[in-house]
């Protein structure tokens, strides 16, 4: 059943795949050679899960940790996959400013502490956003978010305010 509705999930996007329609050269960069770049890492030969989900999430933290290469990031159970991306990350109980980050979709909280942490290069990964598709839309429509990414299985916001606003369903 979950293998049928990860196609259907798959299959109802398939417009948005590899970028298309995004005008943006930065966006475009960034879906086309960070979020659905399927070329074999040095890394993923040891960054295997039982779970092709958690696999598949944490072979996309491994890519932005490398391309946003953060020096300190919280801790979090992906911390083998943001490591792997990039080796000088220091990982801490808490942060004073926001370079990379991973939250739930449920956890408010913690969505609350990061915002006055976060700067114009902060990225922020909300995981799970299509078990709770309206409080995914309230943190994508705040207006500290500029960029924001769906990608069914996870969100990732962009705070960088010299750019317009902008929310994209890529097909991930």
């Amino acid at each position: 059943m979950l293998f049928i509705r990860r196609w259907l999930v798959w299959l109802s996007r398939i417009h948005r795949v590899c970028g298309f329609g995004i005008q943006s050269p930065t966006d475009y960069a960034f879906v086309r050679y960070v979020v659905n770049e399927h070329w074999p890492y040095y890394a993923y030969e040891e960054l295997t899960d039982k779970d092709w989900l958690t696999e598949k999430l944490g072979r996309l933290y491994f890519r932005l940790a490398n391309w946003r290469q953060p020096r300190v990031m919280q801790e979090d159970r992906y911390q083998r996959y943001w490591q792997a991306g990039c080796r000088k990350t220091r990982f801490t109980a808490d942060v004073d400013t926001v370079e990379l980050a991973r939250i739930e979709v449920e956890d408010i909280m913690t969505w609350n502490q990061l915002l006055p942490k976060c700067n114009d290069q902060s990225v922020v990964v909300v995981e799970d956003i299509w078990r709770n598709k309206e409080q995914w839309e309230s943190m994508s429509q705040d207006k500290r978010v500029v960029i924001s990414f769906d990608l069914y299985y996870c969100g990732i916001v962009l705070f960088d305010t010299h750019r317009y606003k902008h929310h994209y369903q890529i097909n991930f």
